[in-house]
């Protein structure tokens, strides 16, 4: 049996590619990024949705965030890191792409150890074949941990994060894989999936770009749950809220909220740079 869920509007506000969303528990609130924008936006839920508080302008393009364990946040912009601190000041990091390249940042997130994991895409329609998957450590060192990639996407842990997983959304896979051992193929089908995240029990929810659905997948990988979404290209979902029990969903235009009647796990934080 599948069941089947409705998300609703969240806001009435329009995006350019809404993306990445993600709780911030100490604060209570939502940030997520406008990718073709190049903004990143704050906000607080509410019985009604999610009231945007603050909107940040940062670069061309901003195609991800995690949030650093002093009130600070990594910004993965166009081609560089930006790291934004408590007060809202912007210092440069590290440079992943080199200028005018072609190629944007991806979505990313911070895997345990708090060192950040950002993937790369073509700026063009054409599929990729040569994009990455980096890792980010605590003395800005940059390690390739996934090349030859379509176009890197979503990222998620399981709740005891012995598994992680990973989207190449071209030729429509997502991996599985422990620790630092090699990739396996989890999922793999006709469609385009795009974020990622999961629930207390282990299972996987993928958005499905292009079909107004995020479809959960059991740990064994069997579709046992649909979420319709008004918005045909949904981007990612996330758990918010204190209990960590609503769906927050970004989609190209817009958010939206749904319970599903599970919670999530809290996101990783991000170690800094020395």
């Amino acid at each position: 049996m599948v069941d089947r869920w409705t998300a609703q509007r969240a806001s009435e506000r329009t995006f350019r590619l809404a993306e990445g969303p993600i709780w911030d528990a100490p604060r209570g609130l939502v940030h997520w990024v406008e990718i073709e924008a190049g903004a990143v936006h704050t906000g607080r839920l509410t019985d009604r949705g999610v009231e945007l508080t603050r909107t940040r302008q940062l670069d061309k393009m901003v195609a991800a965030i995690t949030l650093g364990r002093t009130g600070e946040m990594l910004v993965a912009g166009q081609e560089t890191l930006l790291v934004v601190d408590a007060e809202g000041e912007v210092t440069p990091g590290p440079r992943i792409l080199p200028e005018g390249s072609g190629r944007r940042l991806n979505d990313g997130k911070c895997d345990p150890d708090g060192a950040f994991l950002v993937g790369t895409m073509q700026l063009s329609e054409e599929p990729g074949e040569d994009e990455m998957l980096i890792r980010v450590g605590a003395d800005r060192s940059l390690t390739t941990v996934d090349a030859g990639v379509g176009l890197s996407n979503g990222l998620a842990w399981s709740p005891d994060a012995s598994l992680w997983y990973y989207v190449d959304t071209v030729p429509g896979e997502i991996y599985v894989r422990a620790g630092s051992q090699e990739r396996h193929v989890f999922l793999r089908d006709d469609w385009d999936p795009d974020g990622i995240c999961t629930d207390a029990d282990g299972n996987l929810w993928v958005a499905v770009y292009g079909t107004g659905e995020v479809r959960r997948f059991s740990p064994e990988g069997v579709l046992t749950g649909v979420v319709e979404v008004a918005s045909p290209e949904v981007t990612c979902p996330v758990f918010v809220g204190p209990g960590l029990d609503r769906m927050l969903i970004t989609a190209r235009d817009g958010l939206y909220l749904v319970d599903v009647g599970a919670t999530g796990r809290p996101a990783f934080d991000w170690a800094g740079f020395r």
